[in-house]
């Protein structure tokens, strides 16, 4: 059986110039440019996420969507599953 996932994933540069993301699970599938950056914006801004005096989430780089699909060989996890909902 395949699963498929999409996540929006933000990617920042910190205080430093290093990239930083935040992925978020479920989010709206068809967000514009201008509502991603505005909310990166607002992200940034608060600074409300810093480790040692550096900024996490400084300055917004890019955002993208990403797609994932599974598809399990086996999983005896998944059989467990189905006979506990049986009984």
């Amino acid at each position: 059986m395949a699963t498929n996932t999409k996540t929006l994933k933000l990617t920042f540069l910190n205080g430093e110039k290093k990239k930083n993301s935040i992925t978020l699970a479920d989010a709206v599938d068809n967000l514009t440019e201008d509502q991603v950056r505005g909310a990166m914006n607002t992200i940034a801004s608060a600074n409300v996420f810093e480790k040692d005096g550096v900024a996490y989430y400084k300055t917004p780089v890019s955002a993208s969507y990403v797609e994932r699909t599974v598809t399990d060989v086996f999983n005896d996890n998944a059989k467990k599953a189905d006979t506990k909902a049986a009984e």
